[in-house]
């Protein structure tokens, strides 16, 4: 007869839970992942076949019940742990966005809004488009693939243990942030210029001839060339963001190792 003690179920429960929580927090916040259209339901599935796929080949786990309020606590820091690896990529995702925002203001396309199902509002519609393309792009590229790779490659770095997240991981995170206004910036930058240029002509045109109905002029002016623009940009985005998605990826590694070791 076989008999199994409860220290074995507890090394077993502990061995699938730890990571189960990790991944998930992963996949709650990632961008791709986390889209409200995909049902959690699907997202709870994946991330059971994704711990049972990666779970053999991880460290042993602490002799922790999964549990005890040790166990929960360290359960709580493998959530924490997973949403800080999705929120640094999804980082990169929000620098699209902002561009999207601004690019639309410029236009004249502020007010045109449409409902986003990843953030559950109302987007700018350029700002949308450009979000779909990401994550095309994103997709075409295997990054959902490489974030597995990445989140797999974490429990290395950063094993299950109840050993506290240090601070320098935030720290890590916040410095990352700020590319988030720095790369919308330079994104939209091209077609901020263009639209500057010709508001400057109309400007002119308007004092050289004051009967000229600035606004029945301006804005199809400005919204036709904010396309063609927007248009001859596109074969140029991909390689944008490759680059951005590859300093998304590195920042995780840089939140992991931080997250791990202060001095890092």
């Amino acid at each position: 007869m076989i008999s199994i003690s409860s220290a074995q179920l507890d090394t077993w429960l502990a061995l699938f839970v730890f990571p189960l929580s990790r991944i998930l927090g992963l996949l709650a916040s990632a961008p791709v992942f986390s889209n409200a259209a995909l049902p959690a339901r699907i997202r709870l599935i994946a991330g059971l076949a994704i711990t049972l796929a990666v779970a053999p080949a991880l460290p042993p786990p602490p002799a922790i019940p999964a549990g005890s309020w040790i166990g929960l606590v360290v359960l709580g820091q493998q959530i924490l742990i997973g949403v800080l690896l999705g929120f640094t990529l999804r980082i990169t995702f929000a620098a699209v966005d902002v561009a999207g925002e601004l690019i639309g203001l410029q236009m004249g396309l502020g007010f045109a809004t449409f409902f986003d199902p990843d953030s559950g509002g109302q987007t700018p519609v350029i700002a949308e488009f450009l979000g779909l393309l990401t994550a095309l792009i994103f997709l075409s590229l295997n990054g959902h693939l490489l974030s597995l790779s990445v989140l797999a490659e974490s429990f290395t770095l950063l094993p299950v243990s109840t050993t506290q997240i240090h601070a320098g991981a935030f720290s890590s995170l916040l410095a990352w942030s700020a590319t988030l206004f720095a790369t919308g910036l330079l994104l939209a930058l091209p077609l901020i210029t263009a639209l500057l240029i010709a508001n400057i002509a109309l400007g002119v045109l308007a004092r050289i001839a004051q009967q000229l109905n600035l606004f029945a002029v301006g804005f199809p002016v400005t919204l036709a060339l904010g396309f063609l623009v927007l248009m001859l940009s596109l074969p140029y985005i991909g390689a944008a963001m490759e680059g951005l998605f590859s300093k998304g990826f590195q920042a995780m590694g840089m939140v992991m190792r931080a997250a791990g070791n202060p001095v890092q």
